[in-house]
C-alpha cells in the first residue's frame, strides 16, 4: 500500500471533510474512492453533491461545535446550558 500526502488550504479541507462526514465517509476514504472511480471512468469519475443549503447548515454547526469546545462549554448539560442563560439575562437587567 502506498502513502499519497497533498497538501490543501485548511478551509478547504474543513469543507470537503463537513461534506463526507454528511455523506457518511471519511477524507481517506472519498480519495480512495474518487481515485478507483477515475481509472475506471478514464477521467473525472463523478458528482456526488450535497445542496448548498445543507452544506451552508453542516458549516455553521460545525463552527459552533468547534467554538463550543474552544470556549470550553461543549460538555455542559442542558441545565447548566440554562443556568448560564439565567445569570447572564441577570447580569444584562442589572445593568440597565
Amino acid at each position: 500500500m502506498a502513502l499519497l500526502q497533498i497538501r490543501v488550504d485548511e478551509e478547504l479541507k474543513n469543507q470537503a471533510n463537513a461534506i463526507y462526514n454528511e455523506l457518511g465517509i471519511d477524507l481517506s476514504t472519498a480519495i480512495r474512492m474518487f481515485l478507483k472511480k477515475s481509472v475506471i471512468e478514464g477521467g473525472i469519475p463523478f458528482s456526488t453533491k450535497v445542496d448548498q443549503l445543507t452544506l451552508n447548515t453542516i458549516l455553521a454547526v460545525d463552527k459552533m461545535r468547534t467554538t463550543s469546545e474552544n470556549n470550553g462549554n461543549s460538555e455542559m448539560s442542558l441545565e447548566e446550558i440554562n443556568e448560564e442563560i439565567k445569570l447572564a439575562r441577570t447580569e444584562r437587567k442589572n445593568r440597565k
